[in-house]
């Protein structure tokens, strides 16, 4: 005889508007499920995007279909549907859907079976959405987190670099004429896929430690073809909000320092200014000081920092306020990072934001003149 099945395992598979009377499995239940199995798996293999082998399809879909004649006959305690996670499982049960309502509406599934079918299927997409949830959640949580997201980040450069090389193509009319809707549009994508880039650099570099120099010694470098990269960078997303940004330097020489740190705070520091400032200007300033120091400066007309959010302003992560309270940094990462490169290249990253509005955030660096450059 038989041991029952726990009420607690019977519930997992349950459908979620109530318990499920038990049926007779007959041949045209089977007979339905095999169908629907068939037609799925022959859908998604010919998929353009697929690639699927027909044969791990049919596998898949099989197992589906018996989770499916469990759930309708009240019986849950046999081992939980696993699936390779290569294997498309959502499209499968949405192929396998799609079948069971064509055979009804071909007559030859009445209509109560084919609801009660396909909210099977829909409590095993359920099943499925959230067991796959709670294993990308021990991935990340396990020995290779944090090399999985570094990855992530790293291949998301890529294709946002592409779209921000093509939106400031066809926003300059290299493809035609555009309107000035379209061309505010396109600033929009541009500032968007500018953000998303730079989020995703400091994710990588929050994982190497946020403090790391690419560049390990330093070398010679012009610092207005620093500034001339951070303004050919930002430049689109002030225009597009109607600002005013301006470079000003009266560092003539080269200098040597690492200019690739000092051009991915400047970045930064001008990113958020322009994100955060709706009306006025942006300036970028660098100051010659005695002993080879140079003083770099990013003001901006903003509406300021609040005097509660300067206290965790360079914390890489941090509370939220109350809803509808205003955050400066949204991720709080970019300026941890930019603190954390200063620190690395001897400098300290230092923000001013009085009540009346506006913020500057400066830091100095010593960087010896170099005469042959």
């Amino acid at each position: 005889m038989s041991q029952p099945v726990p009420r607690d395992a019977r519930a997992r598979l349950r459908l979620e508007t109530g318990e499920v009377p038990a049926v007779d499995s007959g041949a045209g239940w089977r007979q339905a499920l095999s169908i629907a199995a068939d037609a799925a798996a022959a859908e998604l293999s010919a998929a353009t995007d697929g690639g699927w082998p027909l044969a791990e399809l049919r596998a898949g879909a099989s197992l589906l279909s018996a989770a499916v004649e469990q759930e309708l006959h009240g019986i849950s305690g046999s081992p939980r549907v696993a699936f390779a996670p290569a294997l498309p499982s959502g499209r499968l049960i949405g192929a396998m859907r799609r079948s069971l309502l064509a055979q009804a509406v071909a007559g030859q599934l009445t209509a109560a079976d084919a609801v009660r079918m396909v909210g099977a299927l829909e409590t095993l997409a359920t099943i499925l959405e959230r067991d796959a949830a709670q294993r990308f959640a021990s991935r990340l949580t396990g020995l290779d987190g944090l090399s999985m997201v570094v990855d992530v980040a790293h291949d998301m450069r890529s294709p946002l670099g592409s779209i921000l090389f093509l939106a400031e193509q066809i926003r300059c009319g290299s493809s035609g004429a555009v309107t000035p809707l379209q061309e505010r549009q396109l600033g929009l994508i541009y500032g968007a896929a500018l953000g998303l880039s730079t989020m995703a650099s400091d994710v990588m570099d929050l994982a190497r430690g946020g403090g790391t120099l690419v560049q390990h010694e330093p070398l010679p470098f012009a610092l207005r073809g620093v500034f001339q990269q951070v303004h050919d960078l930002v430049r689109p997303m002030a225009e597009e909000r109607g600002l005013v940004i301006r470079f000003e330097t009266d560092v003539i020489e080269a200098r040597i320092g690492h200019a690739q740190a000092v051009q991915r705070v400047l970045l930064n520091l001008v990113t958020n200014a322009v994100k955060f400032t709706t009306e006025g200007e942006v300036v970028v300033s660098a100051v010659a000081l005695p002993a080879s120091r140079v003083r770099l400066e990013v003001r901006d007309t903003g509406r300021g920092i609040p005097e509660a959010v300067l206290g965790t302003l360079f914390d890489a992560f941090r509370r939220r306020l109350k809803p509808g309270e205003y955050i400066f940094s949204s991720a709080g990462l970019g300026l941890s990072i930019c603190q954390n490169l200063v620190r690395a290249m001897g400098g300290e990253l230092l923000v001013e934001s009085p009540p009346s509005g506006g913020s500057v955030f400066q830091f100095e660096l010593e960087l010896p003149g170099h005469r042959q450059f």
